[in-house]
């Protein structure tokens, strides 16, 4: 803001102290108050984009603040609950009903899934069941959560593959692994 714009805020802050309804009304009536009005206005939208630059320099630093000092807390956040699964894990292997471990202070629930067929080729899927007549599980796309319930994991010449119904193998559908997830509640 240059000498001239902060005098021109200074006349406007010192008519300000006074309230909205007791300030003299400002009327414009020629080009010299037209001319004044506009100073003003360029001096107050100065005035406003500094503050703007102002408060988004300083959002920018707390943002980046922010992130500094939550790293160390993610880090460590992700270190005990990390400790947390592999305690539960080791009792789970001791006592396989031990779903869910429980303290005053927070629990840690495990939830298995079992090995499943997962769709990886759509257009291939799709082009199989028409072939093999499974058009109960056709609608315009393959009603996967119905297929899936008919599909079994078989193992043919020692790989483990998806058979459908029929016995025939399923291409573009992978065996997705068993997997144990663990949930920190606190």
């Amino acid at each position: 803001m240059n000498p001239l714009q902060a005098f021109e805020l200074s006349e406007i802050s010192n008519k300000n102290e006074a309230p909205q309804e007791e300030r003299p009304q400002f009327e414009i009536t020629d080009m010299n108050s037209l001319n004044w009005a506009f100073r003003k206005i360029a001096a107050l939208k100065t005035q406003e984009k500094e503050i703007k630059a102002l408060a988004a320099t300083e959002r920018q630093r707390i943002d980046e603040w922010e992130t500094q000092e939550l790293k160390p807390v993610a880090d460590n956040l992700a270190f005990f609950e990390k400790l947390v699964s592999v305690y539960h894990s080791k009792q789970l292997e001791q006592d396989p009903k031990a779903k869910t471990l429980s303290t005053p202070y927070g629990k840690s629930k495990s939830r298995t899934i079992k090995e499943q067929p997962k769709p990886t080729d759509k257009d291939q899927l799709l082009k199989h069941v028409k072939e093999a007549g499974l058009t109960e599980f056709i609608k315009e796309d393959v009603k996967w959560g119905d297929l899936k319930k008919s599909l079994s994991i078989k193992e043919v010449d020692g790989k483990k593959v998806v058979v459908d119904e029929n016995g025939q193998v399923v291409p573009g559908v992978e065996i997705e692994p068993a997997s144990t997830s663990f949930k920190v509640e606190v």
